[in-house]
């Protein structure tokens, strides 16, 4: 079969490159881990925790190497360090509440009946994880599933394909079972194949809308539970009570970081009038503080996207909303890095509207428009003028005018005076075409296990 090569972004070289399996070989996988799923639920959850926990630890131990692979596969600046953070801190959460949310639940224990509720694990999790954030996005659905006594079949996104192989030599010294956990390589003829061959029991996809799409017409009819997160063009809206340099610093942090390229970053402002100058005015001066060069100088805050077509969808974006009556804010002369291919200065637009691509479809770089908006009617209909759903972030000093506003708001995760973040004990979720499932909170444990029900009576 044809390689599959990893194109860096750093300097367009090819850092790495695998086989996929053929369709016989992905077979046999996915039937070693359906053949090992009783034997590691049968395990007691203490343990599968614990093993969970110490392949964690491995990855911890492993964090300088993967601080710098990530750059050469995804253009992530290293003085970022890597995604460890948020990593341990969805672990242990998850660990933490895995007995509760996990236990049988009593309707009636009498001399009669023993009536109860109880969670199963649904067999074989396949995962297909993507590049932006590819240890966190993998680990939502990794470790939950795993401690609930599911066995997990990972395909990672082929630019960041070393990450499913450090997450597995990190697991398997733990002493997760190789069968109970596997990294395979897969081309897209394969993976759908798979997927509608029953070969597993729940697949969770974060990524494009036509992959989620392409994943539900391989699913069709089998009745395999699907968690997709697709696209997203999440909003910021900043009231007239906001705090204005805090909201300017967040909301373009939540842009900007990462060039961009955030599940819930920020792509679209909206701005009551009355502070519409000043935050335009200190969005410039915020974005101009930035340094875009090799993520592996230490001064860059900025690299390269994850690869140069995707630079190239921002770049048609910004210059037709431009050709459309848009105003470019940044030049990009200030960025001399920006090389035309995946090095893009980043840019700020005003003057738009929601005739224009950028305001509607997802653009998943460093672009930001900002409206002017003249009340919260006027900015609620503006944010729910998209067809995705994810988070949305307000700016506001009260906690229930931010309550009332987000009740109105057609997305998944209501932010005030904050953004681009996920909270381990808030079910991480969308709607339209962001997708549907949940991972994280007690949710996520539900996402994994099916409910099982147990009527026991004496005769």
């Amino acid at each position: 079969m044809k390689p599959i090569q990893l194109i860096s972004p750093v300097d367009g070289s090819v850092y790495a490159e695998r086989t996929p399996l053929t369709l016989d070989a992905a077979k046999a996988a996915a039937a070693r881990a359906k053949a090992a799923q009783k034997g590691w639920a049968a395990r007691p959850l203490a343990e599968r925790i614990a093993l969970v926990k110490a392949g964690v630890a491995n990855l911890n131990a492993n964090a300088e190497t993967i601080v710098q692979e990530l750059a050469w596969q995804m253009g992530r600046p290293t003085r970022f360090g890597g995604e460890f953070g948020g990593v341990n801190a969805r672990t242990d959460y998850m660990s933490e509440i895995a007995a509760t949310t996990l236990a049988p639940q009593t309707v009636e224990d009498s001399d009669k009946f023993r009536r109860y509720l109880a969670r199963e694990a649904l067999g074989v999790v396949f995962i297909v994880a993507p590049w932006n954030y590819p240890y966190l996005t993998t680990i939502n659905t990794l470790v939950p599933a795993l401690i609930a006594g599911n066995t997990v079949v990972l395909k990672h996104a082929s630019q960041t394909m070393l990450v499913g192989e450090r997450l597995a030599e990190a697991f398997h010294a733990a002493g997760i079972p190789t069968d109970v956990f596997q990294n395979v390589v897969l081309d897209h003829a394969t993976t759908e194949h798979l997927i509608a061959n029953r070969a597993f029991n729940f697949v969770n996809f974060t990524g494009s809308v036509g992959g989620g799409q392409a994943i539900e017409r391989a699913a069709a009819g089998t009745f395999t539970p699907l968690g997709l997160e697709l696209g997203g063009k999440d909003p910021g809206y900043v009231r007239a009570d906001a705090n204005l340099d805090a909201a300017v610093d967040t909301l373009m942090d939540g842009a900007m970081f990462n060039a961009g390229q955030c599940c819930c970053g920020i792509e679209r402002i909206y701005v009551h009038e009355s502070l519409y100058d000043a935050f335009v005015e200190k969005a410039v001066a915020w974005v101009k503080t930035l340094k875009l060069g090799n993520p592996f100088e230490a001064d860059s805050t900025l690299g390269p996207m994850a690869n140069k077509r995707f630079a190239a969808v921002v770049r048609g974006q910004i210059a037709e909303a431009v050709a459309a009556g848009a105003k470019a804010l940044i030049d990009p002369a200030l960025f001399p890095a920006d090389d035309g291919g995946a090095y893009l200065a980043p840019q700020v637009l005003v003057n738009v509207d929601h005739s224009m691509r950028v305001m509607m479809e997802e653009s998943f770089g460093p672009v930001v428009g900002i409206m002017k908006v003249k009340d919260d009617a006027e900015a609620l209909r503006l944010m729910n003028d998209s067809p995705y759903g994810l988070t949305a972030s307000i700016w506001t000093e009260d906690y229930d005018t931010a309550a009332e506003l987000g009740a109105q708001i057609e997305t998944g995760t209501i932010f005030m005076n904050r953004a681009d973040y996920l909270d381990p004990a808030l079910c991480w979720t969308g709607c339209k075409d962001t997708g549907r499932g949940g991972s994280l909170s007690y949710l996520g444990f539900l996402s994994v296990t099916r409910p099982k029900s147990y009527h026991l009576k004496k005769v």
